[in-house]
């Protein structure tokens, strides 16, 4: 007899839900959509009507208490993270919570703490991992196709000035600007595919007219723990592009649109110059994935590869970037 499909709840329901998470829900085999939050009541009823989501919750709390619901998505505005994740748990819900997963490490150690004190699931919805083109290329990496990796290098850019999320360059909301908003997903996926974790790193960074108080684009060096050299480069103003190259002792592995869901990615192998295999793979059903890899978790399955332990290093190695950012000199994460 198959297991009925876990119940999720979306805490913070927004542009991101309905442009992804929304059209995820139906092409998961394990996971169902049935409630909803949002800060405007009469937007949440719309979109639950819109949706055909059976509840739109009038308070976080009625959500996260709801015997209705299983698990609680949150993609409330990062600095709402760290009540919203607590008070799910709090209530006994797993919980899926979306990048970056706090405004600093030590909010992101205390929910992970809370989790693991009340036994329950908690997992970041770092959605990359479950990208074919970053599976790919992790186990072209574990096979040795390229040798040992020497330099790893992404770049996450898109026009946030055209982007609906009006409230990321507002620093009581948001961790950052694309450093914590996209590079922190560049940064996660170097660490997946090398496995290795950032052990200093060094960042220039600049502000305009339009970011306010946060960063308009930025590159981060770093040095990963097992011989590595890692970068990230992030823009908020210029066209949207993904990509994700690793430079090996005997070959280089290419993925443009590394990141990218909308359209197909092309994916490359070199040694010697010379092309070795080359593909177009779809991430089209990456959140899916996703949904499916944390309902297997939470039945006893598989460990979620998106952990919340795993995403505090993430956050640590985001505070380390922005101090050395402020210090203008390289810092040990």
């Amino acid at each position: 007899m198959s297991l009925s499909r876990l119940r999720f709840a979306i805490l913070g329901f927004g542009h991101h839900a309905v442009r992804r998470l929304v059209p995820a829900f139906p092409m998961s085999a394990q996971a169902e959509l049935v409630g909803l939050w949002r800060r405007d009541a009469a937007a949440g009823a719309k979109n639950a009507a819109e949706f055909g989501i059976p509840h739109s919750f009038g308070s976080r709390e009625a959500l996260c208490a709801s015997p209705e619901v299983e698990a609680v998505f949150i993609t409330s505005p990062d600095a709402m993270h760290r009540d919203d994740c607590l008070l799910a748990l709090g209530h006994g819900k797993a919980v899926l919570c979306e990048k970056p997963l706090a405004m600093n490490a030590a909010e992101a150690e205390e929910i992970r703490a809370a989790a693991d004190g009340a036994g329950l699931l908690f997992g970041v919805a770092q959605n990359f991992r479950w990208n074919r083109s970053v599976e790919w290329i992790r186990d072209q990496i574990a096979a040795g196709s390229i040798g040992e990796p020497q330099l790893a290098n992404s770049e996450f850019s898109y026009p946030a000035q055209t982007a609906p999320r009006k409230w990321i360059t507002d620093p009581t909301l948001a961790s950052g600007g694309p450093i914590g908003d996209v590079g922190v997903h560049c940064l996660d996926a170097l660490r997946f595919v090398l496995g290795q974790d950032a052990v200093t790193v060094s960042t220039l960074a600049r502000r305009d007219e339009l970011s306010g108080p946060v960063e308009a684009f930025a590159s981060m060096q770093m040095e990963m723990s097992g011989g590595a050299f890692a970068t990230v480069a992030v823009s908020a103003r210029a066209s949207y592009r993904t990509m994700v190259e690793i430079t090996g002792s005997e070959g280089v592995l290419t993925a443009e649109n590394a990141f990218t869901v909308d359209r197909p990615v092309e994916l490359q192998l070199r040694r010697g110059g010379e092309m070795v295999e080359q593909r177009t793979v779809s991430n089209a059903d990456g959140y899916a994935r996703m949904l499916d890899a944390f309902v297997t978790a939470q039945r006893g399955g598989e460990a979620f590869r998106a952990s919340g332990a795993d995403a505090v290093g993430n956050m640590r190695t985001l505070d380390a970037a922005y101090r050395s950012w402020r210090s203008g000199q390289r810092e040990t994460v």
